[in-house]
């Protein structure tokens, strides 16, 4: 591997995981979380480190498989730009439900975000097929997460009422 390319793998995980750290620092799973009624088909909280370390890290290996694809500035602006405005909304989502204490913003918010996975699948394919399947698992799991958003909001509504 070349030097240029281990550097840009180095730089895909850093980022992929700084935007991990800055939704982990805003998902606080404290009183308010533990009050609201889940679903039953919930997975523990426990699973959902291992979930996100998993996508995080597929996600790292997509970005630098496309980054090594992009041959042209053109293309590798494409890349920044798909996967910059996912982490922006991958972040906003966990301020919105857990900072902010929103799960229904969030639930609005995340059907922006579910679309930016799918344009991130989309907008690899024909630059590098890989990378582009190696996001279907986050595509599913985010999915998933707004099902359990939607049950959330149904089962615990309405949000932002005076106490």
């Amino acid at each position: 591997m070349r030097q240029s390319s281990l550097r840009a793998l180095l730089v895909a995980f850093v980022l992929s995981y700084a935007t991990a750290g800055i939704g982990a620092a805003l998902t606080e799973l404290g009183p308010w979380y533990f009050a609201l009624r889940h679903p039953a088909w919930k997975p523990p909280d426990a699973a959902f480190g291992v979930i996100w370390s998993t996508i995080f890290t597929l996600c790292a290996i997509s970005g630098w498989m496309a980054w090594q694809a992009a041959d042209t500035l053109a293309l590798r602006r494409r890349v920044l730009v798909l996967f910059g405005v996912n982490a922006l909304l991958n972040i906003l989502w966990s301020a919105l439900y857990f900072k902010l204490q929103r799960p229904d913003w969030a639930l609005f918010e995340g059907v922006f975000f579910w679309l930016s996975i799918l344009a991130l699948v989309m907008g690899l394919w024909r630059l590098s097929r890989w990378a582009s399947l190696l996001l279907i698992t986050y595509w599913v799991w985010v999915s998933i997460a707004i099902v359990l958003n939607v049950q959330t909001v149904l089962l615990n509504g309405p949000f932002g009422a005076p106490a």
